[in-house]
């Protein structure tokens, strides 16, 4: 009897896994409805408050925010996706000790914030020098941190915030506001969690698609030129139309003098033509004197040369003479 009843509990018992489901994890609006991650769950309710981690990397594939852990809750199942909230963020601890040494201050601090959307925030920013400093400067680069953190949350909505602080902008403007008091090193908000969901909807502002408004403009301006034009059309055939005919006496004696004006023209153009050819005419033969010239030049040339080669045989000539006579003085000296 007993291993009866042992086989039939064996046979009641379910298999657990066999019973449970893939449901897909998705990011909030803010980060697309991206798909994160898979879990396993038997029954959708089971799914709820479930917290999953996240990298940046993951969601933007850039190995440059691979530093940066995203949390995010489930609320909510509809058909076999997950929907979930953004609670908070980290950075990872090697990337904070890379930042921290020894000689140097770190100037941390704890804000609570309120959105324009009425979310509460928890933000832990911290900043780095690279000295020590006194403790009325931290104080000072604090009280910087705080006045920048909190006008910024008051402007922007959660989402927009939360973009403002994983981008680093936040970050950035502390640095700058810091600057004037210390030469700050770095600054970053190394943690975030959010206490209060926000309780007023607020939509955000969408930018204007500003590329197809202006090809829009571009297709209207033809369309209206050319009605434009078609008007000034019409309105030349109706003038045309309504206009009175001119008498034919008039336009004969319009024709006649079109024609006398046309002949006083043609005759002004022979003058002009007949000048300009008469100083071409002049300039050929000024061309034709100078090339004369030119070839006369060798010819003088060569009746210097042969007067100066005929001077120089006689100067020879002469100098052969009074040697000679010379060497017969000589000569002649000798034999007495």
């Amino acid at each position: 009897m007993a291993k009866a009843r042992s086989r039939t509990a064996a046979r009641k018992i379910k298999d657990r896994w066999k019973s449970k489901k893939w449901y897909n994890i998705s990011a909030p609006p803010s980060f697309d409805n991206v798909t994160i991650a898979e879990t396993l769950a038997d029954e959708p309710d089971k799914l709820i408050n479930r917290v999953t981690e996240v990298s940046l990397q993951d969601l933007t594939n850039d190995f440059r925010r691979s530093h940066i852990k995203l949390f995010f809750k489930v609320y909510a199942v509809e058909d076999g996706t997950a929907k979930t909230q953004f609670i908070g963020h980290t950075l990872t601890s090697d990337y904070l000790r890379r930042m921290i040494r020894r000689k140097r201050s770190k100037i941390d601090a704890v804000y609570d914030v309120k959105t324009r959307d009425g979310a509460k925030i928890r933000i832990k920013p911290f900043a780095t020098t690279d000295r020590r400093i006194q403790n009325s400067q931290k104080r000072a680069i604090r009280e910087a941190m705080k006045k920048t953190i909190t006008l910024k949350a008051k402007k922007s909505t959660l989402s927009e915030f939360i973009k403002i602080i994983i981008d680093g902008r936040i970050g950035s403007e502390i640095y700058k506001s810091c600057k004037t008091l210390y030469p700050v090193k770095r600054v970053e908000i190394y943690k975030t969690e959010i206490i209060n969901q926000p309780t007023i909807e607020i939509e955000e502002e969408k930018p204007e698609p500003i590329e197809e408004e202006t090809t829009e403009q571009k297709k209207k301006e033809p369309k209206e030129s050319d009605s434009k034009d078609t008007t000034e059309k019409q309105v030349d055939e109706v003038d045309e139309s309504e206009a009175p005919l001119e008498d034919s006496e008039e336009q004969e004696e319009e024709i006649k003098e079109d024609d006398g004006n046309e002949e006083v023209s043609s005759k002004e153009e022979s003058e002009i033509s007949s000048e300009s050819e008469e100083p071409e005419e002049e300039t050929k033969e000024d061309d034709l004197e100078i090339d004369e010239k030119d070839q006369e030049t060798p010819k003088n040339e060569d009746a210097l040369v042969s007067d100066d080669e005929s001077e120089i045989a006689e100067e020879k000539k002469d100098n052969e003479e009074s040697k000679d006579k010379t060497e017969k003085k000589s000569s002649s000296e000798k034999n007495e």
